[in-house]
C-alpha cells in the first residue's frame, strides 16, 4: 500500500535535513577525535549525551506521521536532529539511514515474574523462580531466525520514501549488550542470589555458566546468519562513547561481520557491593568466554569499578572502563592510568534537582577532569530520567561541558 503523501513529505524533509547535517565538515573532525581517544591518545575529552527523557524533550504529541512504520522512522530522525540542534556534545551524524533486520528468537526458557509496586517509578520487583538445579536446567539457548523477506520489505519501503535524498541500508545487530546477571537476577532474586553465592555456590556457578552458554550460543547464531553489523563508526559502544576506530574490523575482514571485527561489552551491575574476588568467581571468569571473541572491549555501566581494575585487566583487548558517579575518582584514575579510557559518568541528578545549578555542574566536571589528567577520558552524560520539564537544563549542560572539556584539550 503506498505511503500517504502526508507522511512521505514529513520523512523526506527530515531526511534532507539529516543529509545536510551529516555533510558538515565538523563530523570528520569529531570522528577523528573519537578515533584518537579510542587509540588511547590524550585528547580533549569528548562529550556524548544519551539515555534522555524523550517524553519531556520530544513527546509523542510532537510526531506527525500517522502510519506506525513512518512514525518510528520519524521519531528516530527527530531525535537525531533534536540532539544535534540542542545538545550535540561531540556527536557525529551518519550520512545514511538504516532499516533494521527483522530478527526473532525463542527466548531463554524462563520468563521473569514481575511485580509492579503500588508506587511505580520505573523499578519493578521480581518473584524468584530459580530455586534449585531443575530450575537452572530450564535455561536454554534461544533459536534465532532472520526474516529476510520482512527485512527487505522494510528496506525497500524506506528507500522508496527517502532513498533519493539519503542512502538507505539494511543493518543488523551493532550492540550486543552482554549482561548475564541483569537477566539472572530477575529470575533469582537479589537476596536469594547473594545468599546462594555463600550457601549454594555450586548452584550459582551452574546458573551463570548456563546463562553464558545461552548468550554465546545466540551470538554464534547471529554470526552464522549474517545478522551482525560493524560498530566501528557512528555507534555507541558499551555504556560509553562512540566507536570510531581504525583498529576494526580485522585485517582479514571479507565483508562477513564476526565478533572479532566489533566492539564488545559486558557488565555486572548487581555486583555493586561484591568483592573483586567474588566478582571474578561468579561473573567475570564466565563473561570472558563472551568477551574473548571481540576485537575491542568495554566493561561496566553504573557499578563502581575503581577497586576492580586489576581484575578487569584479564579482559582481552580491554579499551574502556565505566567510571560511574559512585567511584573513587582518584583511585580509578591511578589504577587505569593510560591503559584504558576512563569513561566518566557525571551525576544526572544535577539535571533533576528542584533548582537547576549550572555552576555546580561545571565545578563537578572540572574537578573530575583535574583529577584524571593522566588518563584518556570521555564524558558520558546518561541515565537522565527527568529535566523537570525544563529542556533548557540539558541544553545548558551540553554547552558548559563543551566549554569545560575544551580547557583540557
Amino acid at each position: 500500500m503506498p505511503d500517504a503523501p502526508h507522511d512521505r513529505e514529513i520523512l523526506r524533509a527530515l531526511a534532507a535535513r539529516i543529509a545536510e547535517v551529516a555533510a558538515l565538515p565538523v563530523h570528520r573532525d569529531k570522528a577523528d577525535l573519537w578515533r584518537r581517544l579510542n587509540r588511547l591518545e590524550r585528547v580533549k575529552p569528548p562529550v556524548w549525551i544519551n539515555e534522555l527523557p524523550w517524553d519531556e524533550l520530544l513527546p509523542e504529541s510532537a510526531l506527525q506521521c500517522r502510519d506506525p512504520f513512518c512514525r518510528e522512522h520519524e521519531r528516530a530522525m527527530r531525535q537525531i536532529l533534536y540532539q544535534w540542534d540542542h545538545l550535540p556534545g561531540d556527536m557525529t551524524v551518519d550520512a545514511r539511514l538504516f532499516a533494521p533486520l527483522v530478527i526473532h528468537d525463542t527466548g531463554f526458557g524462563l520468563e521473569a515474574a514481575a511485580v509492579i509496586p503500588e508506587h511505580y517509578f520505573g523499578a519493578k520487583d521480581y518473584r524468584p523462580i530459580i530455586r534449585d538445579e531443575a530450575d537452572v536446567e530450564r535455561i536454554v539457548t534461544p533459536q534465532v531466525t532472520v526474516d529476510r523477506e520482512a527485512s527487505e520489505r522494510d528496506r525497500q519501503r524506506l528507500e522508496t520514501l527517502v532513498g533519493d535524498i539519503i542512502p538507505v541500508e539494511s543493518r543488523g545487530i551493532t550492540s550486543t549488550w552482554f549482561a548475564p546477571w541483569d537477566i539472572l537476577i530477575t529470575w533469582w532474586g537479589v537476596t536469594e542470589a547473594f545468599t546462594d553465592m555463600v550457601d549454594r555456590p555450586e548452584l550459582v556457578h551452574r546458573g551463570v555458566s548456563r546463562m553464558v552458554d545461552a548468550l554465546v550460543g545466540r551470538l554464534e547464531q547471529y554470526e552464522a546468519l549474517g545478522a551482525l553489523s560493524l560498530n566501528n563508526g557512528y555507534h555507541r559502544v558499551g555504556s560509553g562513547g562512540l566507536g570510531h576506530t581504525d583498529l576494526l574490523p580485522q585485517g582479514d575482514f571479507d565483508g562477513h561481520v564476526r565478533p572479532i571485527d566489533m566492539w564488545g561489552t559486558a557488565t555486572a551491575q548487581i555486583f555493586v557491593g561484591v568483592s573483586p574476588e567474588m566478582h571474578w568467581e561468579f561473573a567475570l571468569q564466565y563473561e570472558l568466554r563472551y568477551l574473548e571473541r571481540f576485537g575491542l572491549n568495554c566493561y561496566g555501566c553504573c557499578e563502581p569499578l575503581h577497586h576492580k581494575v586489576d581484575m578487569l585487566r584479564r579482559i582481552p583487548r580491554l579499551r574502556r572502563i565505566s567510571m560511574s558517579r559512585w567511584v573513587d575518582v582518584d583511585r580509578g584514575a591511578a589504577e587505569i592510568g593510560g591503559d584504558c579510557i576512563f569513561s566518566y559518568k557525571p551525576n544526572p541528578a544535577v539535571l533533576a534537582a528542584e533548582a537547576w545549578n549550572p555552576e555546580a555542574a561545571r565545578a563537578e566536571l572540572r574537578d573530575v577532569l583535574d583529577r584524571t589528567r593522566g588518563c584518556p577520558v570521555e564524558v558520558i552524560m546518561k541515565d537522565v530520567s527527568t529535566v523537570r520539564g525544563e529542556p533548557r537544563r540539558i541544553w545548558e549542560w551540553a554547552q558548559l561541558a563543551r566549554e569545560v572539556t575544551e580547557e583540557y584539550a
